[in-house]
């Protein structure tokens, strides 16, 4: 049972080819909760499963949480499966494209697969898309209580939901209190993703980030984003952005329509088989 484990700025993937687990159709739930613990398996903030076939790009790629559900969209993720692509020769050339449940994106390897430049989509503030409840609207500058404070926060999509909230300073305190709350909050059907964005200057900003699915994040490719897109927005920033992590940094190019190039590294961290053993502990 092989597996490869990279990192993009702290946010730890693994990767499981199909081609090495016949037997699999998907991770079951309990295997990628085990999988992804950080003592009882080799421990990730999620599992990229792929290559995939697919008709609608080079490659197929499905996204797990740690808690079992599944990803629409990861930047990160996508960056580390590009790079894991060319480490494996499975890629001719520097630019394919991967089919994922948020959509098809295409990707650019630089530096050997050390350095990826993603085209995420388009984003967009629209209500329905995201999804959030309410009437039809853009969601800009609302407010949403929870706990003992209240937040004004806009809402995105790139493929995957987020809120983000605008604040003077962004702490990794404020991710791991309120962030929870805000992932479930009724408002988001389908939970989202959470940024707490504070803006340095027109090209910097700075998030912290609490993950739908995986919890505080040391960095997200979707989540840099997002926030470069509602700051822009909001007229706070201009086009080109680098978003600053706990993990390290990001560069987004916003385009017309809000349209995301997105460009980050990937290290590689390690390869191996998993023992069956390891499948033996419920998590």
């Amino acid at each position: 049972m092989r597996f490869h484990k990279y990192h993009a700025l702290g946010n730890d993937y693994i990767v499981l080819d199909p081609a090495d687990y016949p037997d699999w159709k998907e991770p079951s739930l309990a295997q990628i909760r085990v999988i992804c613990h950080r003592n009882f398996g080799v421990g990730s903030d999620g599992i990229l499963w792929g290559p995939l076939p697919t008709t609608k790009a080079a490659f197929g790629l499905r996204i797990f949480n740690p808690d079992g559900s599944e990803a629409e969209k990861s930047g990160n993720g996508l960056r580390i499966f590009a790079r894991y692509l060319w480490d494996r020769s499975l890629v001719q050339g520097t630019a394919f494209s991967v089919d994922t449940l948020g959509g098809v994106v295409d990707v650019e390897s630089q530096n050997r697969g050390h350095l990826i430049t993603v085209a995420m989509g388009r984003v967009s503030f629209d209500s329905a898309r995201i999804p959030v409840a309410g009437a039809p609207r853009e969601v800009l500058n609302e407010t949403v209580t929870v706990l003992d404070r209240t937040f004004t926060f806009c809402a995105a999509t790139i493929g995957n939901p987020h809120c983000v909230i605008p604040l003077p300073a962004a702490t990794s305190e404020l991710a791991h209190r309120y962030g929870p709350h805000l992932e479930t909050h009724a408002l988001f059907p389908r939970k989202t993703n959470v940024q707490f964005l504070q803006v340095l200057d027109r090209a910097n900003i700075r998030i912290e980030i609490w993950e739908r699915g995986a919890g505080y994040t040391l960095a997200s490719g979707s989540s840099s984003s997002a926030a470069a897109a509602v700051a822009h927005r909001l007229g706070l920033v201009d086009r080109n952005v680098t978003v600053h992590m706990p993990g390290g940094t990001i560069g987004i190019r916003i385009g017309d329509g809000f349209s995301i190039m997105m460009t980050g590294t990937v290290n590689k961290v390690a390869e191996g088989t998993m023992h069956p053993d390891l499948f033996l502990v419920q998590v």
